[in-house]
């Protein structure tokens, strides 16, 4: 974009009647108005003079106190040689370098100039002036700038050759010369008989065609008109109009060898009333593989190659109709951790080969990574409309099929999502339709595939209806904990309570966790609740403690607060505000959860340890840990989920897997207790096999405050906690 921009400066000096007509003195005030506007520098100016004499001539200039002369009365011999032999000096600090340090006390200091970009203006090798740009801030010149401001000076050294060219045969020769030794192609096109008559040696050097093979030959035997004739003549004909033409094409040399040209014509007539083209053209293939590589750059994955979200959004903004599919990698995650993250990228990129690989048998064009494991397909309906249904099942199929990386074979395991463009409301996007959809496929048994539907969008409203209601409640006041009893199966005391949650919402009355946790995990409003939760269960056991009401305290707590950073300072200011004793603190999470991140859990688990906190996994038995973990972890408790309880009646694997669980916490040490104990029957059994403890309706239903404490002096008498927890072991 910055060459796009350079160049047509550069034009609109080329085009500019003073250049044209070969006024030097008005093309440098051009030349120097252009460059002060569209670089950042604070003074731009033009000179000429006459080595010969040691005379100097300002003929241009904008910027500050232009009543001090640029250079000294007497030149200095080193910066000429400088600028004769490399004709481009680039001074980031002018104090210090070498080669304009001279100029500094009686000119740059006085301008407060910092940088400065001098650039000779010579024709035909001899050094007849400089273009010079000044930045009171130091500065390095980009190559860009140093480009444009080189092809700046050409422009005016033509323009001095020209005028000069009018004044002598002499200076006619040095115009031609000048011409001949631009970088940039220049041709002369006669309008009448359409023949070359002139081009430079520019021509040769970036076509590879030689100036003698096109020199008074019709225009049509150019490679352009050959490759593209419709649009060759279409442009002819525009300048034939008396308008510039301008543009980039894409050419090819007889070597094979490909380039792009960028050319610009503009008729004009000479004094004869003869009509003549103008063409000016550029090798600007760096510039085009240099904006293709940023396009691959800001459009694609750079691990996958396929696009990237942002691309794919702007895609699907404009699609009124069709499908989108959006495909999740389940537990990703931790196959990166497990595995390491090479072979997680090695895992992704397979993944990214399947979809090409089935995009191309299926015509599917765009196909795009929109998260770190998620991917999006994007079908148009009229091709696959009727087919929908089996095309995703053969896809689901696909990627379930095991990726082989190195000697090691891995099973994944996709969750797809399906919407239909056309049949969305307008104020929701299909990437948060198809975002909702694949929540529900990844809870699903069986083929993870869920298709977007009218049932889901209304679960969907009515979540970010109690979304909206939960940025509120911290604030009103409407939660409130409840109390459920841990019964000792062996002392037959209740020894801790389980602190659980309830909403009183405004509207719809107490509600229950599993009403609102998931809509406050996916909005991040877990934490601050969370916070809420872990406050109050230690307001609450401190007063229990102080009423010599012996009993542990159980708090869940959420992966994502869990996994915060600020977990063990929220534990560490509550343990020490409500002087909680050490041991009687106990927080649950889920062995899923826990496993999610192994290194941080268990440096973040022995830390809670040391401040006396206990940790209990909750739902034991529904997720993936193992007795290595187990033993990694300082744990203090499990708790077996009440599924295998309740199934203890009926079910043979049930109570297997419960005598398994408690054979392996008395192995270890750990202590352990039965969630959802209902019948006596369930409790017979638990006891039987010496499970520690139990909690469920046989006991208790959870209670408010007044009534758990009524409850508790009830029952008979506590032993003590520490008693307790030693007749678990």
């Amino acid at each position: 974009m910055v060459k796009r921009k350079y160049q047509q400066l550069l034009e609109s000096i080329v085009n500019s009647i003073e250049k044209q007509q070969g006024k030097f003195k008005e093309t440098a005030h051009l030349a120097v108005q252009l460059l002060a506007e569209h670089l950042a520098v604070d003074n731009v100016g033009v000179c000429v003079f006459s080595i010969d004499n040691n005379h100097i001539e300002p003929l241009a200039y904008t910027g500050k106190a232009n009543h001090i002369l640029r250079f000294a009365p007497q030149f200095c011999p080193r910066y000429l040689n400088e600028l004769k032999q490399h004709r481009i000096i680039d001074a980031l600090d002018v104090a210090t370098d070498s080669r304009v340090s001279i100029f500094y006390d009686d000119y740059f200091s006085l301008k407060h100039v910092s940088s400065t970009l001098d650039i000779a203006i010579r024709i035909n090798g001899h050094l007849e002036g400089v273009l010079f740009l000044e930045s009171e801030q130091p500065r390095v010149w980009l190559e860009s700038e140093m480009n444009f401001a080189a092809q700046v000076a050409d422009q005016l050294a033509l323009t001095l050759a020209t005028q000069r060219a009018y004044e002598t045969d002499e200076r006619l020769a040095l115009f031609h010369n000048a011409i001949e030794y631009s970088e940039q192609v220049l041709m002369v096109v006669n309008l009448t008989s359409d023949v070359i008559e002139y081009a430079n040696g520019a021509y040769q050097s970036v076509s590879g065609v030689a100036v003698k093979s096109i020199l008074g030959h019709p225009i049509t035997k150019l490679n352009f008109f050959k490759k593209e004739p419709e649009q060759a003549l279409a442009i002819l004909d525009r300048v034939k109009a008396g308008l510039m033409a301008k543009g980039d094409i894409l050419m090819a040399r007889e070597d094979g060898s490909q380039y792009w040209l960028r050319y610009s014509a503009k008729p004009f007539t000479t004094s004869r009333g003869n009509d003549y083209a103008l063409v000016m053209a550029v090798d600007c293939s760096e510039e085009r593989q240099h904006q293709q590589e940023l396009e691959q750059l800001a459009w694609h994955c750079t691990l996958t190659g396929l696009y990237n979200r942002r691309f794919f959004n702007q895609k699907l903004e404009r699609r009124t109709r069709g499908h989108l599919i959006l495909i999740d990698m389940m537990g990703f995650k931790r196959f990166n951790d497990t595995y390491g993250h090479e072979k997680g990228d090695k895992l992704l990129i397979e993944v990214a080969r399947r979809l090409n690989h089935f995009a191309s048998i299926n015509h599917i064009e765009f196909i795009a990574r929109v998260g770190s494991d998620e991917f999006a397909l994007m079908i148009d309906t009229s091709a696959v409309e009727v087919l929908i249904e089996p095309l995703v099942k053969r896809l689901y199929s696909q990627l379930m099929q095991p990726v082989k990386i190195a000697r090691e074979t891995f099973d994944i395991k996709p969750a797809i999502s399906v919407v239909g463009i056309d049949s969305l409301e307008k104020m929701y996007s299909p990437l948060t339709c198809a975002d909702i959809a694949l929540q529900y496929a990844k809870k699903k048994q069986g083929d993870a595939i869920q298709v977007f539907n009218n049932a889901l969008l209304n679960n969907f409203k009515e979540g970010s209806q109690i979304e909206r209601d939960l940025q509120s409640a911290l604030k009103n006041r409407e939660f409130e904990l409840y109390y459920q009893p841990l019964k000792d199966l062996q002392s037959q005391q209740y020894v801790a309570a389980e602190a659980l949650i309830r909403w009183h919402h405004p509207k719809k009355g107490v509600l229950y966790p599993g009403a609102f946790i998931d809509i406050a995990e996916q909005s991040g409003l877990i934490n601050a609740i969370g916070e809420w939760v872990l406050e109050a269960a230690c307001k609450q056991l401190h007063l229990w403690q102080r009423h010599k009401i012996e009993i542990a305290m159980h708090v869940n707590v959420a992966a994502q607060q869990f996994f915060s950073t600020n977990l063990y300072d929220q534990v560490w200011q509550f343990m020490t505000r409500y002087q909680i004793k050490p041991q009687t603190l106990i927080l649950e999470i889920t062995e899923t959860e826990l496993m999610e991140d192994i290194v941080y859990a268990t440096k973040l688990c022995k830390e809670l340890a040391e401040l006396g906190v206990g940790l209990a996994i909750d739902d034991f038995g529904t997720g993936y840990s193992s007795m290595r973990y187990l033993k990694q972890f300082p744990i203090s408790k499990l708790k077996i989920d009440r599924s295998f309880i309740s199934d203890l009646g009926i079910s043979h694997e049930s109570r297997e897997i419960v005598s398994a669980i408690i054979a392996m916490a008395k192995a270890l040490n750990i202590s352990l207790t039965a969630e959802g104990v209902e019948t006596e029957e369930q409790e017979q059994f638990l006891t039987q096999l010496h499970c520690h403890h139990a909690q469920g309706f046989l006991y208790s239903p959870a209670l408010r405050e007044a009534e758990f404490s009524l409850f508790i002096k009830t029952n008979a008498s506590l032993p003590q906690l520490n008693s307790s927890l030693n007749s678990t072991a």
